[in-house]
């Protein structure tokens, strides 16, 4: 069954080296580990000096053994990969599996890859914006963080039991990691939160909900970041809330004047300054207080107030979409530019043969 990840890595911008070139390919691809073993080094030899040299002479793990000098089991192992990933084909000869390199070069098997891959990813694209609660207020405030490296697997449907399709999805689109402990749904529940969700979310948040500690949660969420399903935003109906903590804080620290000076009360109109003083002078401040004298202040004039008084703004995050069809279409652009980018240095490949 078809199986790739996808990884956006930097261009080897300008570079016609053979290796360097099959290297980023292979790594852009997602069929090296690089945590341990030989493993770039293997499907390396098997594809430069098998599959890009005699692309169509349908070579059997013998010939492949003899030709790399590796063992049937290492290259049973790196076949395996290259057959779900689509850029070997397999043709059964007797007892043997004879492998070609698809289209007979490594552009035309990049761009089978590539069709196929947009295909499934649609699919799953589709059940994962089915999953998605339209939010007329979701997206509101604009998100405030740089695009990650773009990176997800995908695989399509698979035998799965009725009730636990969601979970082969979050699988399947490698949001659960390599190696997910049996019976572990973290990624499913954090899923099912961020969906259903019309605000950001803090991790600290998700850990207390799920009863899970706040690095396995952030790691979930990182990999939901990465493959542009969820993405970070201001929070910023906790501005009121915590500029009065601050406010209160200060006042009772360092006085009236450090507020209107170093604390930057200063800095905003009298018609917003002066409640705000007034209220906490007398005690009567409270967090409506502050929402309401700050509701005319710009975002980036409350932000500014906040680090003045200490604090600084909170951030959550949130499914990256209104509806599903949004996040569909987002998911499937970073695919498609991560896709082209591959196709593009496979056929700088081809003719640096």
């Amino acid at each position: 069954m078809f199986s790739l990840r996808l990884v956006e890595l930097p261009m080897p911008t300008g570079s016609r080296d053979t290796g360097v070139l099959l290297d980023w390919l292979l790594d852009s691809m997602g069929l090296v580990r690089r945590s341990g073993g030989d493993e770039s080094g293997a499907l390396h030899r098997i594809m430069r000096e098998a599959f890009l040299t005699e692309p169509l002479r349908g070579w059997d793990s013998k010939e492949l053994g003899d030709q790399t000098g590796l063992s049937n089991t290492g290259i049973h192992h790196q076949m395996v990969k290259l057959r779900e990933c689509g850029l070997v084909a397999a043709q059964v000869d007797g007892k043997w599996h004879r492998h070609v390199l698809r289209g007979g070069s490594m552009a035309a098997a990049i761009s089978l890859v590539e069709a196929q891959a947009v295909a499934v990813l649609s699919l799953r694209a589709s059940e994962l914006g089915g999953m998605v609660e339209s939010s007329e207020t979701r997206m509101a405030i604009e998100a405030e963080e740089e695009e990650t490296p773009f990176s997800i697997r995908i695989s399509e449907p698979g035998p799965v039991e009725r009730d636990g399709r969601d979970s082969a999805l979050v699988s399947d689109l490698g949001l659960a990691g390599e190696s997910q402990r049996p019976g572990s749904e973290l990624a499913r529940e954090i899923l099912y939160q961020f969906c259903s969700s019309h605000q950001p979310i803090t991790l600290l948040a998700l850990s207390e909900r799920l009863s899970e500690s706040r690095g396995k949660v952030s790691t979930v969420v990182d990999r939901m970041r990465a493959a542009a399903i969820v993405e970070r935003a201001p929070m910023v109906d906790r501005i009121p809330q915590d500029a009065f903590a601050g406010i209160v804080r200060q006042f009772d620290a360092r006085g009236e004047e450090w507020l209107m000076t170093r604390g930057g009360m200063g800095r905003l109109e009298e018609g917003v300054s002066k409640p705000i003083i007034e209220g906490a002078r007398d005690g009567t401040l409270d967090i409506d207080g502050v929402r309401v004298a700050l509701s005319s202040v710009p975002l980036e004039g409350q932000r500014i107030l906040l680090n003045t008084l200490g604090g600084r703004l909170a951030y959550g995050y949130r499914i990256a979409g209104a509806d599903g069809g949004f996040l569909s279409t987002r998911v499937m652009r970073r695919a498609e530019r991560t896709l082209r980018r591959i196709r593009t240095v496979a056929q700088r490949l081809d003719e640096s043969l």
